[in-house]
């Protein structure tokens, strides 16, 4: 064997040894221990047990002592950090089933039982010492061992040149003659022919002593040969069950061969081809490396070493590579200079038809075979393939653009006698980037981002964003805490705590005290795991600290409400951990319908083949029949394979290269007309949609799974206090709800599409149904103005009268009757609120007081305490001030102070999830406030088990509701899914779909209507769930003391209370019953939680002096102890909060965007699955998904918990209950840590997958990104023909959005990072609807009818071509001219096909948006597909045989024509009429919405080819055509003229239409579609009207742009038209009066109405009854108003 034959393999994998290295050995640690130093480097003891006892020895063997752990590195002998990779390790089974089948010892064998070991040979570092039987070094590889005396002498006088390719690749090996006994240790059969010298007893097992002149280069050679020579060995012979020895020597004259020479050769063979797959292999992976700039870095030994070394100006060396750390820039663009060619020319190739053209390309290059030119198909190809790459370019280097932005942003690094030279007060940046320079603003320098370096030392100011991954040295706060906002990170809106070392941050607390005092740092290497961290700080004076997360701040997070902080870099660009956990090198993106088009290439591939195989044959038979008796065809016999060829190049057209470059050109005009879209701007962040690809457009109407980030997504950023139940009352604080609807009632808010008079009145005419019959929902004037109280009782999934009374009525209430019961709780409760946090105020320079909070819901009690008339005003460290207002703080009376002495605080933990105030009143009583879980603090009042048996009845009642609900919606999808198993043909259930529309019958068309509008309001409410009222059947008799009642009278100045309603509004002789306070409050509560609103119980205590003494002696003694304090602290805490009086409970919203139910709703109808991905709390997302109607009142809530166990068994067991149908609706909830046990196990995590296929939705909490992009992935690979897509706003969503088919990236609060790298951006997440239900699938439908009309016409065109060939001796002669060949799918067909793909409507927005189940059509591949295009394949073959056949038989064949039998008149007349065909099909039969562009793209391309020919017949060289075609003046002089040729073409144009016109009408009658209903329903106006009320949220904004009127303008016009001739005709009527004697006369009015008015004044004589009568109608006609006039 050749040492070409030989591998290489890293020292970091264990390498196949010899036979006797499988057994057990001691441990390597005291083979270290224990090796003597006198030792030569070659020497090994040797020992021989037999075969028996090695085997039996086996299975003893430790997993974790392997060969691979002794072939380390030496610095992985040293204590290393959690986070270091772990090295490979061998299979034990594979090298069990090695030493299995090993057929010997190869001579030797190895005595385990003896450990004496080597010393380290001269050279070698003292630290690389390793196991004395594993071969580690590179120069190290085995030696023969040998325990007999005689054995070691012989091989001592081995040859040296003796190696092991002559050991084990000996060409014949002789079996044992002799046979030894068990107990032999060594045992071989003969001494070679020529005795080799003497070597060490310990040299390593089966290899010859090497020469001690062994260059170090040759020795990873040397060790790859032992690997192949080993493997390759391994099943050559088996061992034998006796118990001898087989030995393998030199062959013997005389000896019998045990294998043969053939065999031999084979197993070199085969041992030559796994050396070179290998090899392969390996310079693969090393190239997908450099492309993609991928580093291997090996881990360090003890960490990354940092000083704290501000002066210093040289670069730092990274321990790992000893090369500088990298830069602090960042890269999110998919490309760069090395990677974009490679990576793109391979996506481009591995579109099918472009490497179908590749091949045709080359064909044409050889010489004789193309018919068509050399270069006429890899130009174009090129060209083409050219311009998809720039378009890829470009949008990549948009994201480069924004890259270099944010690497250009400033930060403020210290450099002490180098600072700016801008005065700290003139100091500009940018709003989010401005810093406040200290009085030493001379030794901090402004620097960009991209320049910082690992041991800059940086300052952060309030609000500004963490440029690198830093460990905190100082914070100008109290304690030296700083606040830190990780939303961006892991999706938490609560601020977290981090505090420098106590050591570190006395030595850091000014710039004197960072370069005066030496503070060395150790971390670990950089990895992804963003909630662990370890390390160490040691100062100068010795004293050690550790470091964890609580210590460093990530890059991506945001300080806030601290005035600055000071930190040093310790990772910086790639390696900051928000970066790591991104996806670095992301998947080029390919749109699915690629891939069925990839499938429709392969088989018109196959049908060119077969076309071409035909003719050839035809050529045959043709020539065998007429060539051989044609005399003037004797001398041009052509072979087969030219003609085949020719034929293949003829017909290679009928996939037109210009496929996917007109398809590029249809994808950026539907991306700017996406990008012009008004309905998706958000004018509150002015922010448009923005496409940032056009590459997987219609991927957007085909989408199954949308993985949703909560934090920013879906909510708001914001909390607010929305309800509160005080004394068994609930109210609403609806102030920020009434100031959104003021500020909406300015205007009108339309829900129907402005129309022109003229279109109205004649659709109205269309509709031939009188405005009588109208159903209420096409009412004119049906403008919606949004209310708060229409917004606060749909703020809940049920309506809840018992909510609309407001806290504002409380208020009032409580200042009319200060003195109630119900007055002393609610005051009681909103001191609590207003007391019971941690929040600190701040006045600003205006006097308005702000606070900071480490919690969001702690800043909206507070705020909401502050608007009901309980301002915090000032925080002490023993004091809370507070202004109170008489009349609420928007009342008149003067405010009034009050001090409260904070006593204690006893803080809030996830483990006790509340907190404790203990507070000196003013009247200097004691009180405990105490707030948290109501499942926690139920267990603490004073009658707790009257809470715990009215809480469990108020349960009782709920899951009775749930099953109620469960069963009414599984009712209904039964009903639905029969009614889809019976034969309906519709993937949902259509409103009277076999009723088709009656233009006689009005009394039909508004049965229509009516069923339409029920059906939709049957979906948009689910069967009348959500408006439903509660049923009082499963709630109290009164809930809540204002159950069913409207409360107030509104005004237009708001709510006002009268006096005589105050009875109802609070019940006084309820509120003293605490039974019935406790069922009311948990009702309340159980309603919150329900309406996802994050709830919080409040109760209280009072102490006296002694009491609280002696507790306050044991709390201090707890927080002084030093061992267990927090357990300590915790414990007295807990005796403290017991006996507690209930004061009420709250309700906090985590504010949703705008319009997220009722666009979550709308994509489940889609048949689109949402999930919730997030790196918050489960209680918080899970209250999210209540209120996001992502989890229904009567939904099966799953929660997999790790902790709590039984993981696979909730699996299995929902699982289950999905497949047997008793599950209405299922979410299942999964944190990250169990997510990673489930991936952990295989089968677990199959089962998993099963499950969340089959559920509902998923809600997945405490993701880190990394989990959250494998989410994706795995659905992505799993769900076959599945859709993806993923939408997010922060940092931790940028893996997950890369990893996603399509990537929706939301400019909101946490930056522009998922917005820059996305495919998509948009502003608001109500927006997916349009982009998706309406864009997606207009883009899906365009793409699919561009793709079906390219391939037509090439069918419908190419098919003549190939019909004509029986009549030119199948010779390849083209029946058109070559130039206009040419020009086919340039100028006259191509603009029918592009403007189908970007025009085409086939349903209005309003109609997709009301009815989203119309989107499974491009789910399921319903516009393009196999079946599909062998449709329309077969109408082209149709279509061809007409239009040739109609040309033959009535203008070639005919002897009437003086042009008949020439060829270019032919082929002049099929050509005409495939182009006139071609446009009127695409632009005419297929287009529903038909506009001007039609005509103009009609008139373009089929006038454009006359003025084509009539160019041709002027400027025509003959020469050109090779003679045969007669052009020039030919269709002005001869063609043009024959009244036969535009005779024929009538026909054959005629007969095509009307076989497509038959066949479409008979498909849309007996197979109609979801679409073809529709599109008829959409002919009503009445209809229309009703599917745009529903779809008003999405599209009123583009409603409100236009020049055309709003309908309600257009009723208005109407109504005051009518009204002014209803005044006219009243005032023609005579006017009557009464005279003095009681007569009356009549005189006609100056302009008389109607025959009767001609009659003369005593006919028009009326009695004093009529005339009243006319009285009253004048009166009413202006009480209701007319003109200017309004009621």
């Amino acid at each position: 064997m050749s040492r070409n034959d030989e591998t290489t393999d890293n020292d970091d994998y264990p390498v196949a040894t010899p036979a006797g290295d499988d057994s057990p050995r001691p441990s390597e640690d005291a083979s270290i221990d224990s090796r003597p130093a006198s030792l030569p480097r070659s020497h090994s003891l040797q020992g021989v047990p037999p075969r028996s006892s090695l085997s039996q020895a086996r299975p003893s063997l430790s997993p974790s002592r392997t060969l691979s752990d002794s072939g380390r590195r030496a610095s992985q002998q040293h204590v290393r950090f959690s986070t270091d990779l772990e090295r490979p390790v061998a299979d034990d089974s594979r090298r069990s089933s090695v030493g299995l089948r090993r057929p010997g010892s190869r001579g030797l064998t190895v005595d385990t039982h003896l450990s004496v070991s080597r010393a380290h040979s001269p050279g070698r570092s003292p630290e690389r010492a390793t196991s004395p039987l594993s071969p580690t070094h590179l120069g190290e590889p085995p030696s023969p061992q040998s325990q007999s005396p005689d054995a070691s002498g012989r091989s001592r006088s081995r040859n040296r040149g003796y190696s092991l390719r002559r050991t084990i690749f000996a060409k014949n090996i002789e079996q044992q003659p002799d046979t030894t006994t068990p107990s032999a240790d060594v045992a071989e059969a003969e001494e070679p022919p020529s005795p080799p010298p003497p070597a060490s007893p310990l040299s390593p097992p089966d290899i010859a002593v090497q020469p001690p002149l062994l260059a170090p280069s040759s020795a990873p050679q040397e060790k790859s040969e032992v690997v192949v020579a080993q493997r390759s060995s391994i099943s050559d012979s088996t061992p034998k069950d006796d118990g001898s020895t087989t030995c393998y020597s030199e062959p013997k004259e005389g000896r019998h061969l045990s294998m043969t020479f053939s065999y031999d050769r084979l197993r070199k063979r085969t041992a030559a081809i796994e050396t070179f797959k290998l090899r392969v292999h390996e310079m693969l992976e090393t190239a997908r490396k450099t492309i993609l700039r991928i580093q291997e870095i090996p881990p360090s030994v003890d960490g990354r070493h940092i000083d704290l070394e501000p002066m210093r100006s040289e670069d730092r060396l990274d321990e790992r590579t000893g090369k500088p750390y990298i830069g602090n820039a960042i890269r999110s663009s998919r490309y760069s200079l090395w990677s974009f060619f490679p990576r793109q020319l391979f996506a481009q190739f591995t579109k099918l038809a472009n490497f179908y053209f590749l091949v045709v390309a080359i064909l044409q290059m050889i010489p004789g075979l193309s018919t068509t030119g050399t270069f006429t198909t890899l130009v174009p190809l090129l060209i083409f393939v050219g311009i998809s790459m720039g378009k890829e370019g470009f949008d990549d280097w948009r994201r480069y653009r924004l890259d270099r932005e944010e690497n250009n942003r400033i930060a403020w690094v210290l450099r002490p006698g180098a600072g700016s030279t801008v005065p700290p007060q003139s100091a500009t940046a940018s709003a989010r980037d401005s810093v406040s320079v200290a009085s030493d603003a001379q030794d901090w320098t402004p620097v960009k981002w991209k320049d910082i370096k690992v041991g800059d030392v940086v300052k952060l100011m309030r609000d500004q964003p963490v440029p690198a991954d830093l460990v905190l040295l100082h914070a100008e706060e109290a304690n030296g805490i700083a606040f830190i906002e990780t939303m961006a990170l892991d999706g938490e809106t609560n601020l977290k705590n981090k505090q420098p070392c106590q050591v570190v941050a006395k030595a850091c607390d000014s710039v004197e005290g960072i370069c005066g005092n030496a503070v060395h740092f150790a971390v670990e290497d950089p990895n992804l795991d963003l909630y662990k961290f370890d390390g160490n700080a040691v100062v100068a004076a010795g004293e050690k600290a550790p470091l964890t997360n609580n210590e460093i701040l990530y890059r991506g997070s945001i300080l806030r409400n601290t005035v600055e902080a000071t930190g040093m870099v310790i990772y910086t660009g790639e390696e900051c951990k928000i970066r790591m956990n991104a996806n670095k090198n992301p998947r080029i993106k390919s749109p699915a319908l690629q891939a069925q088009v990839n499938r429709v290439v392969v088989l018109i591939v196959f049908m060119v083949l077969a076309l071409a195989a035909a003719c050839t044959i035809a050529y045959r038979y043709w020539s065998h029949d007429v060539e051989s008796r044609a005399w003037y065809l004797a001398d041009s016999t052509v072979s087969y394979g030219p003609i085949f060829t020719s034929f293949l190049i003829m017909f290679n057209t009928m996939i037109p290269i210009s496929l996917y470059v007109s398809m590029e050109i249809v994808k950026v005009a539907q991306m700017l007309m996406l990008n012009a879209d008004i309905d998706m701007y958000d004018p509150e962040t002015d922010t448009p949609i923005e496409a940032r690809t056009s590459t997987i457009n219609e991927e957007l109407g085909q989408v199954s799974y949308i993985f949703s980030d909560k934090t920013g997504t879906l909510t708001n950023n914001s909390m607010r206090f929305r309800k509160m139940s005080v004394a068994g009352t609930a109210w609403l604080h609806d102030a920020d709800l009434q100031e959104e609807a003021a500020r909406s009632d300015d205007r009108e808010r339309l829900v129907h599409k402005k129309r022109g008079a003229k279109v109205r009145q004649s659709m109205a005419r269309q509709s031939n149904v009188s405005e009588a019959m109208r159903p209420s929902f096409a009412r004119a004037g049906s403008v919606s103005r949004p209310s708060a109280a229409a917004a606060a009782i749909t703020a809940g999934p049920r309506p809840d009268p018992g909510a609309t009374n407001r806290t504002a009525d409380m208020l009032a209430y409580i200042q009319r009757k200060p003195y109630t019961v119900f007055a002393r709780k609610a005051r009681m409760f909103l001191l609590a609120v207003a007391l019971c946090h941690t929040c600190i105020p701040e006045a600003d320079e205006s006097g308005a007081i702000n606070f900071q909070a480490a919690s969001p819901d702690e800043l909206a009690l507070v705020l909401a305490a502050q608007e009901l008339g309980y301002l915090v005003c000032d925080r002490q460290a023993n004091t809370v001030t507070l202004r109170t207002y008489p009349d609420g703080a928007a009342g008149s009376a003067p405010a009034r102070e009050e001090v409260y002495e904070i006593l204690d605080v006893i803080e809030f933990s996830s483990a006790r999830k509340r907190m404790s105030v203990v507070v000196r009143m003013p009247d200097q009583r004691i009180c405990l406030f105490c707030k948290g879980a109501d499942s926690l603090l139920m267990q603490r009042l004073k009658r707790a088990a009257l809470a715990q048996e009215k809480a469990t009845e108020i349960e009782r009642r709920a899951s009775k509701r749930k099953a109620v609900e469960a069963n009414h919606v599984m009712r209904r999808n039964s009903e639905y899914q029969s009614q889809r198993q019976s034969g309906v043909r519709n993937s949902y259930s259509r409103p009277s779909m076999t009723q088709r529309r009656s233009s006689v019958s009005g009394q039909r068309v508004s049965a229509l209507r009516d069923s339409i509008d029920v059906w939709l309001r049957d979906r948009e409410t689910e069967g009348g769930l959500t408006t439903k009222g509660r049923d009082p059947a499963y709630y109290s008799p009164r809930p809540s003391a204002q159950l069913g009642r409207q409360s107030t009278a509104l005004s237009d100045a708001g709510s006002c209370v009268v006096e005589e309603e105050d009875e109802e509004l609070v019940e006084e002789a309820l509120v003293v019953d605490e039974s019935a306070v406790f069922e009311r409050c948990f009702q309340h509560l159980n309603d919150f939680a329900t309406e996802g609103l994050r709830t919080l119980l409040y109760g209280h205590r009072f102490l006296d002096e002694t009491t609280y003494s002696s507790w306050k002696a044991a709390y201090r003694e707890a927080c002084t102890s030093l061992v267990d304090r927090q357990d300590k602290i915790e414990q007295v805490g807990d005796e403290l909060e017991q006996q507690l009086e209930l004061t009420g409970a709250t309700a906090i919203e985590d504010k949703l965007q705008k319009g997220v139910p009722e666009a979550i709703d709308k994509l489940r109808r889609a048949n689109i699955k949402l999930w919730m991905l997030t790196g918050d709390k489960r209680e918080t997302a899970i209250n999210v998904g209540h209120s996001c109607r992502l989890v229904k009142e009567y939904s099966t809530l799953v929660v997999l918990d790790e902790l709590a166990g039984e993981v696979e068994a909730s699996i299995m067991r929902l699982t289950a209950e999905i497949r047997r149908g008793g599950v209405a609706h299922s979410v299942v909830v999964v944190d990250g840590q169990t997510l990673s046990t489930i991936d952990a196990d295989e089968t677990l995590r199959e089962q998993f997958f099963q499950l969340a296929i089959l559920v509902d939705s998923v809600i997945c909490c405490r993701a880190s990104p990394k989990q959250k992009a494998s989410l994706v992935q795995s659905i992505r690979l799993q769900v076959k023909d599945s859709i993806t897509l993923a939408i997010g706003d922060g940092a931790n969503d940028i893996a997950m959005i890369q990893e996603a088919h399509v990537g929706i990236g939301i400019a909101g609060k946490e930056g522009l990072q998922a917005s820059r790298i996305s495919d998509y951006s948009i502003g608001q997440f109500r927006f997916l609807l349009k982009l998706l239900l309406v864009h997606g699938r207009w883009n899906y439908m365009r793409a699919c009818k561009y793709t079906l009309g390219t391939f037509w016409k090439e069918m419908l065109f190419y098919l003549t071509q190939a019909l004509y060939q029986r009549w030119n001796g199948y010779t390849g002669t083209s029946l058109y001219e070559n130039w206009s060949l040419s020009m086919f799918n340039t100028l006259f067909t191509s603009l029918a096909v592009i403007f189908l793909g970007i025009f085409t409507k086939d349903l209005a927005a309003s109609t997709l948006l009301a009815v989203p189940e119309l989107y499974t059509k491009g789910q399921q591949h319903g516009g393009f597909n196999i079946r599909l295009y062998l449709g329309w394949t077969f109408m082209a073959t149709c279509e061809a045989m007409i239009i040739f056949f109609t040309m033959f038989g009535l203008f070639e064949n005919v002897l009437a024509t003086y042009t008949g039998s020439d060829i270019f008149a032919a082929g002049l007349l099929t050509y005409t009429a495939c182009v006139i065909v071609i446009n009127t099909k695409l632009q005419v039969l297929e287009v529903h919405n038909k506009t001007w562009l039609s005509v103009a793209v009609f008139i373009i391309s089929v006038g454009g080819w006359f003025v084509w020919d009539m160019i041709l017949a002027r400027q025509y060289d003959i020469k050109t055509g090779d003679g045969i075609y007669r052009v020039p003046g030919h269709f002005l002089f001869i063609v043009g003229l024959d009244l036969a040729f535009w005779t024929v073409l009538l026909l054959a144009v005629t007969a095509v239409l009307l076989f497509e016109i038959t066949v479409s009408a008979i498909r849309a009658n007996l197979f109609p579609t979801d679409v073809d209903v529709f599109q008829e329903y959409e002919q009503d106006l009445a209809i229309r009207r009703r599917f745009e009320e529903a779809a008003a949220l999405e599209l009123q904004q583009g409603w409100d742009h236009g020049s055309k009127k709003a309908s309600f303008e257009l009723d208005r016009e109407e109504e005051m038209i009518a009204r002014e001739k209803q005044v006219q005709e009243l005032l023609a009527r005579p006017r009557v009066m009464e005279k003095a004697d009681g007569t009356t006369t009549a005189t006609a009015t100056a302009t008389a109405v109607g025959p009767d008015a001609q009659g003369g004044a005593g006919r028009m004589s009326v009695d004093r009854a009529s005339m009243r009568r006319r009285s009253v109608d004048v009166h009413e006609l202006f009480s209701k108003g007319y003109g200017a006039i309004r009621k």
